[in-house]
């Protein structure tokens, strides 16, 4: 592999990885910021994403309010704590907006904001489990493993609820069909059915003092409820869907696979002369991995840019001062931290070095990378020479040889010739026979700058030499 083809490489990636996806208004200074993000689909993965890109905006922006358009069915359980803890990041105020329906995991969200407002119409509750089966029906649970999970979501829901100043047994109701729900002598919700609330019935007051059920008020638009809220003259930022975050859904799930690939096409184009398919297909895996960690809200360009800068240190090791070995350590270190990085999930005002529980997952998917990209690495550098697949891989050697067959007979051409090496050899480095010089390597043996050396043999493209007088 070239110079030329290493800033290529540096070049295709910078360009893959540099589009930002992620952009949305700026608000002005010195106004009241609002964030509007919108949860108006199933729960699930993309979700995650998206409110998570959301959250770390408006914590950037030091925004006044996060305001949830709320409009979804539910989804699932995991997906659905997981938000709630992205939420809990937020510390300024929150509010949902019911503009239509908030079904089970859509009630538990809400409730995980300060205040509730519903459009007229609007419909909360229903958040009952429920088990899918084969062909996506759903199916009511077997009674032990509901009572479980009935009991964990209490758990998760009832956290939110007295942080925020619900009425558990309220939101209880909505998940538990075995409660009966009953405020000042009235029954609200029988034993045996699932509580799901209007919004008229959702804004009735009770109790001594009197306090909403749940909701803070009916309010027709988004614009009315910021004017009850104060903010009507507020900057509001609508947070959109990108329409790539199902796409970063199955990349994050193959991140460790696009590693192990990525690893692999490398060290193989590192290996082998010209820049070819190894090189394309490296380049691709690895920014297919950072773009799943940017497109998640996971990670910035700033750790696309620590790898970049990381694989030019490297770069400049193998091909221009060869021998020197801090240059390609500190790449190597640069480029571990980027790719543990990418899929760290930090958020604005947390300590800049995160706790091991947020590195665990990233740290795995490191190991499993090493692990299969050595292997993988490994049966190629033992298998691929010997086949006929080596030679279409190989565009063109740095020596000028076009052919395989040729590159070979122009090796065992210099079995014997005695150079002078122009680095140290620790023990890769390069040395000049005649006009030429070549890319070589000792058998572990460290050779001074200006010592003589013979080839003695070759290790796919490199010249194998030792000292001589």
């Amino acid at each position: 592999m070239s110079v030329r083809s290493a800033a290529f490489l540096l070049a295709t990636i910078s360009s893959l990885c540099g589009f930002d996806l992620r952009g949305s208004e700026s608000a002005g200074s010195g106004q009241k910021k609002v964030y509007v993000l919108p949860i108006r689909d199933k729960i699930a993965s993309p979700m995650v994403y998206l409110v998570r890109r959301g959250v770390k905006e408006a914590m950037e922006a030091k925004a006044d309010l996060l305001l949830l358009d709320m409009d979804t069915n539910g989804g699932y359980v995991d997906v659905t704590e997981e938000i709630i803890a992205i939420l809990n990041n937020f510390k300024g105020q929150t509010a949902t907006f019911v503009n239509k329906k908030a079904f089970s995991a859509g009630a538990f969200i809400s409730v995980a904001t300060q205040k509730i407002f519903m459009a007229p119409l609007s419909v909360i509750g229903a958040a009952a489990p429920i088990m899918m089966v084969p062909g996506g029906t759903p199916q009511d649970m077997p009674e032990t493993m509901q009572a479980k999970m009935n009991s964990a979501l209490r758990a998760l829901v009832r956290t939110s609820a007295e942080k925020n100043g619900y009425n558990i047994e309220v939101v209880e109701a909505m998940i538990d069909k075995s409660k009966e729900l009953k405020i000042d002598g009235k029954v609200l919700n029988e034993k045996g059915q699932i509580l799901t609330l209007t919004n008229t019935e959702a804004e009735r007051e009770y109790g001594e003092p009197p306090k909403p059920l749940l909701s803070s008020g009916t309010v027709e638009t988004i614009e009315e409820l910021l004017q009850k809220l104060g903010y009507v003259d507020g900057a509001r930022v609508d947070i959109k869907p990108t329409g790539v975050e199902r796409l970063a859904t199955w990349i994050n799930i193959i991140s460790p696979l696009l590693l192990i690939i990525g690893i692999a096409g490398i060290y193989i184009e590192f290996k082998t002369p010209g820049f070819g398919l190894p090189g394309i297909i490296g380049i691709v895996a690895f920014a297919l991995y950072f773009f799943g960690g940017y497109i998640a809200g996971l990670s910035g360009l700033e750790w696309i840019a620590v790898f970049l800068l990381g694989l030019a240190l490297v770069g400049l090791e193998l091909f221009v001062f060869p021998g020197t070995v801090a240059l390609g350590l500190i790449g190597a270190v640069l480029m571990l931290v980027a790719l543990v990085m990418a899929m760290v999930d930090v958020y604005p005002g947390m300590p800049a070095i995160p706790t091991f529980e947020k590195l665990e997952l990233p740290l795995r998917d490191l190991f499993v990378a090493f692990v299969g990209g050595g292997a993988a690495v490994l049966l190629l550098s033992r298998w691929l020479p010997k086949t006929s697949i080596y030679g279409k891989l190989v565009s063109q050697t740095a020596s000028g040889v076009s052919t395989v067959a040729e590159l070979e007979q122009k090796q065992k051409s210099r079995i014997g010739q005695v150079g002078v090496a122009i680095s140290s050899l620790r023990p890769g480095g390069k040395a000049q026979f005649g006009d030429e010089i070549l890319d070589v390597i000792s058998q572990g043996d460290m050779i001074d700058k200006g010592q003589r050396v013979k080839i003695i043999g070759h290790s796919s493209t490199e010249a194998v030499v030792e000292a001589t007088s």
